[in-house]
């Protein structure tokens, strides 16, 4: 399992038990946007979108997604989906977009799912099967393996994204000293997570919107446009790296903004 592990990728607040409230100044008649990163990647990677969809009026939470596993992941995630008072517009980077469409299944205020290059997958599909269905991922062979212990005993794997490779097979389009402190400050995905296989697909019953990375590295172009038209997404391509959250917030924040239009 470890060595299907590593040979793949994935991208790039916690909250109370009491709902969330809209955030001061902002306009509560607007969705929710839950941002749900990805792997080798924090919440602080949509901070150039939160700040567009702020200034737009929109309230906006931007968890920290556990990376430990898909099941737990998900989890977590829906319980801040259940925090939130009234509509949402759920984007998810890469892993996140793996985590997204189980936490979503089933919830109602969920009202549209915003891909950024992103991982979409059908049940029984994993991250790194996705990450390897079509050629062009470079992320995986530079990877590296830590162990960690498990609560309960034994040992488990994170994967890194070595340092010396994280600017040219993540991020290529961000300028070089963002690249070197995102790659310090990642935050690394268990084995478990990537190898976890879906159990729903929330992008069969909810509308999406997918934004496809021309330049990905982690996640190939073919394997972005499959998911999408599989999931019948409404589209847009964008010239950047996988960080595109990163280089690119204001295309990422346009979509995410006419999927909340959209599903007025």
């Amino acid at each position: 399992m470890i060595g299907v592990a590593a040979s793949i990728m994935a991208g790039s607040a916690a909250t109370s038990a009491s709902p969330v409230q809209p955030q001061q100044g902002l306009q509560p008649d607007k969705p929710t946007v839950v941002l749900v990163h990805g792997a080798f990647a924090d919440a602080t990677s949509w901070n150039g979108v939160i700040e567009r969809l702020r200034a737009q009026g929109y309230p906006v939470v931007a968890p920290a997604n556990p990376l430990r596993g898909l099941a737990s992941d998900a989890a977590y995630v829906r319980s801040v989906l259940d925090s939130v008072q009234g509509p949402i517009v759920l984007a998810g980077h890469s892993y996140g977009g793996t985590v997204m469409s189980s936490a979503a299944a089933g919830d109602p205020d969920v009202k549209a799912l915003v891909y950024i290059a992103a991982f979409a997958p059908e049940v029984g599909e994993s991250t790194g099967e996705l990450a390897n269905k079509f050629p062009g991922n470079t992320l995986g062979a530079n990877l590296k393996q830590v162990p960690y212990p498990l609560a309960g005993g034994g040992e488990g794997t994170d994967l890194y994204v070595k340092p010396e490779a994280f600017h040219e097979h993540f991020a290529a389009d961000v300028p070089a000293q963002t690249a070197a402190l995102m790659a310090i400050t990642q935050r690394p995905a268990a084995t478990t997570a990537l190898e976890g296989k879906a159990t729903e697909a929330a992008w069969k019953t909810i509308p999406s919107w997918a934004l496809l990375a021309t330049d990905d590295k982690a996640i190939p172009l073919a394997s972005q446009k499959f998911m999408a038209e599989r999931a019948k997404s409404k589209t847009v391509e964008v010239k950047a790296s996988h960080a595109v959250a990163v280089s690119q917030p204001g295309p990422v924040a346009d979509l995410i903004m006419q999927a909340a239009e959209a599903s007025k």
